[in-house]
């Protein structure tokens, strides 16, 4: 049956369908808030500062740290000596060196501390330091379980210190315009969620190497383990720790907890999920690990589903999309899509192909008189993209922190915001390894199955 395809309902449905496809536009973010403050100097007083951990990420947040205006490193700890040359070799030789992280607390001039260790030692360390008076910023994920993560928001209440929790993105001026456009209605109502991410080499997969010369005599094998199983000296361990569960959280604490906590800054989501299941396993990297390699989770905040899908095997772009009737937000690395959506008919219903000739001509004709724009008036979707710098730039993040340790202003990701996204990688972890769907009792900060 040849349809009635005239211009007019060409145009309409065409607009209709491919909505982003007829007009596109892309606008560069204005300079974020915190450069500008940066450049004016910071608000108050220097910040002198201590660190836990100078590995491959806690190097970076040192860098990061002593490069910002108004801030000072006073000391340093790590287990291995090459981390505590490492540490002298970007903040200055001056500063003092550690294995013992308590001796951090008891230097009165050190207001915060930046802790960058394996997830098993988040906790205890966090833990000591509040509990000691000093502010913290504490990498990524919040916690090793839900019961280290109710413990260290409970203690950061009690003493009521500043911790933040270094998912970078929830500071940046990218995510803070996508909330933006969220808060205004751009999408209406939350409907669901989706956030993917995929690599595809040894390095993204955490098979890094060992420090040449790592030896029981230049490194505190003992204490490195802390409470996890007592094992010989295993440099492969110590280099690859996100690979099991006795140190790490796997992919979902490594890179899921980067895409929950961004979409939970930019719909207001503060809370762990309702539900959650998932699915996966070591399908690629089969070098020992316990963690999987592939993974993918449901989960359910209150009626908004989200989906997660996590690969150490394909490289894919890191996506996450925020979707309601009125269009969708595609949030990147460096940009966004504000994709507008009708959510209407823009074109007699195909179902009309059920009807005998006469009656389809009839409701086809009503249809258009109806409904169809004036010519010259035809819809034109717009999709408009934003871009800007890096969302995993830590800078602003960083900046946030010790901005709030000289003014006591909150920050964005403090300990609850922190122990809710975590407690999302946690559910999926535990679904995964139970096979089964797990729930979250927030009465009592637990996972049930």
């Amino acid at each position: 049956m040849k349809r009635d395809f005239t211009r007019r309902n060409f145009l309409q449905t065409a607009a209709g369908a491919a909505g982003l496809a007829l007009a596109t536009k892309a606008i560069a973010l204005p300079e974020p808030s915190y450069a500008q403050e940066w450049a004016s100097g910071p608000n108050g007083a220097t910040v002198q500062f201590g660190i836990i951990g100078i590995g491959m990420q806690g190097s970076g947040l040192l860098k990061t740290a002593v490069e910002l205006p108004g801030t000072k490193c006073l000391a340093a700890c790590d287990l291995w000596d090459g981390r505590q040359t490492l540490a002298k070799e970007i903040a200055g030789p001056d500063i003092m060196t550690t294995r013992k992280y308590h001796e951090l607390f008891a230097n009165q001039d050190i207001q915060a501390l930046i802790v960058a260790v394996p997830d098993h030692w988040h906790k205890q360390i966090v833990v000591d330091a509040v509990t000691a008076g000093k502010d913290v910023y504490c990498e990524k994920p919040m916690s090793h379980t839900v019961a280290d993560g109710a413990a260290m928001v409970a203690a950061a209440k009690k003493s009521g210190r500043i911790v933040q929790i270094g998912s970078q993105r929830v500071s940046s001026a990218l995510l803070a315009k996508a909330k933006q456009l969220y808060d205004q209605g751009a999408i209406g109502d939350l409907l669901s969620v989706e956030l993917s991410l995929g690599r595809n080499d040894p390095t993204g997969a955490w098979e890094y190497p060992p420090p040449p010369g790592l030896s029981p005599e230049n490194f505190d094998w003992d204490t490195w383990l802390g409470t996890a199983p007592k094992k010989p000296f295993d440099p492969i361990t110590y280099a690859r720790w996100r690979c099991w569960k006795e140190y790490g959280t796997g992919v979902a604490g490594d890179l899921m907890v980067h895409l929950v906590s961004g979409m939970m800054f930019v719909t207001g989501i503060n809370q762990a999920p309702t539900r959650a299941f998932a699915t996966g396993g070591i399908v690629r990297w089969k070098d020992g690990r316990n963690m999987p390699d592939l993974q993918a989770a449901i989960f359910e905040y209150g009626s908004v589903p989200a989906y997660v899908r996590l690969t150490l095997g394909t490289e894919t772009s890191e996506m996450t999309r925020i979707m309601g009737p009125k269009g969708m937000l595609e949030i990147r690395e460096r940009d966004f899509t504000y994709i507008p959506q009708r959510g209407i008919d823009t074109a007699p219903s195909y179902y009309d192909q059920g009807f005998p000739a006469g009656m389809r001509k009839t409701y086809e004709t009503d249809w258009r008189n109806q409904h169809d724009p004036e010519p010259g008036h035809e819809f034109v979707a717009e999709a408009v993209t934003y871009s800007g710098p890096s969302y995993d730039d830590e800078a602003p993040h960083m900046w946030n922190f010790m901005e709030a340790v000289r003014t006591r202003k909150p920050v964005v990701e403090d300990a609850v915001f922190g122990h809710h996204a975590a407690a999302a990688c946690h559910m999926a972890n535990q679904a995964y390894f139970r096979k089964a769907t797990v729930t979250w009792d927030a009465a009592t900060d637990t996972i049930r199955s």
